[in-house]
């Protein structure tokens, strides 16, 4: 399970966006998930140093809107403090593409300072796409406050969105005990009435992240949904996610 978590976070960690792609998509209500159009290719080529394509990036984030994506792309897969003054400002752009792209690259180099901005667009941006990266970008800060706002977009946002912030719980609910508490009870009631299998079997897999910081009145409660689920859910994926948990715990065959 960690394995499929490490995945995610990798292509993600490494993400290029198609500006082209990504602004056809952004009107279609998440049918068609832009992320899944990335061209590996239009990276960093590899024969440049680091540090060179950093400075080049830099530039290009003074740029018109076509150079800042550029420069976006390349803070998407490296870290370099002397970016934050140049990412935050692009938050605040009217297009959207540039404000994903932005939250990208500021989960690729998080500051602590960019997380209440991070906060009121997950909470506030019109647009789903823009919301989901930052769901995904706030497990990079570990801050108490993000907490809440994970929370409630994984009760109330749409589906891309409580995927993610399913994830990020077992980041942020990992930093302490109650936490992990507070996270673990919204990921279990959402494990029992989400309607999408996804978002189901990620709250499965972020519980286990969890498991071992849980009291165990909700670490019984985990096991026993996981039992019914493994059981006697409609949703072949959520079954063998249930399975794949209970056998990491220790309990395999526990089900049959």
């Amino acid at each position: 399970m960690t394995k499929k978590k490490d995945i995610q976070s990798e292509i993600l960690a490494e993400i290029v966006i198609d500006p082209d792609v990504l602004a056809k998509e952004l009107s279609e209500e998440l049918e068609v998930d832009p992320l899944e159009q990335i061209d590996q290719d239009s990276f960093s080529n590899g024969n440049l140093d680091k540090n060179l394509e950093c400075d080049e990036a830099l530039k290009l984030l003074k740029g018109n809107r076509d150079q800042r994506i550029q420069g976006l792309r390349i803070f998407c897969e490296y870290r370099d403090k002397r970016s934050f003054p140049l990412l935050l400002p692009l938050l605040d752009q009217p297009c959207p593409v540039e404000r994903m792209s932005a939250v990208y690259a500021l989960g690729r180099n998080p500051f602590p300072s960019a997380v209440k901005k991070l906060i009121s667009l997950l909470e506030t941006d019109d647009n789903a796409y823009v919301r989901r990266a930052t769901a995904w970008s706030l497990a990079n800060y570990d801050n108490q406050i993000v907490l809440k706002p994970l929370i409630n977009s994984l009760k109330n946002d749409v589906a891309a969105v409580r995927l993610w912030s399913s994830s990020s719980l077992a980041e942020i609910g990992n930093l302490s005990s109650s936490n992990a508490q507070l996270a673990a009870e919204q990921l279990l009631i959402s494990l029992k009435i989400d309607n999408e299998p996804v978002v189901r079997s990620n709250c499965i897999w972020s519980l286990c992240r969890l498991f071992e910081k849980l009291s165990e009145i909700l670490q019984e409660s985990f096991v026993d949904e996981c039992t019914k689920i493994a059981l006697f859910d409609k949703e072949p994926s959520v079954m063998e996610e249930a399975k794949t948990a209970l056998d990491s715990m220790g309990m395999k065959g526990f089900y049959k």
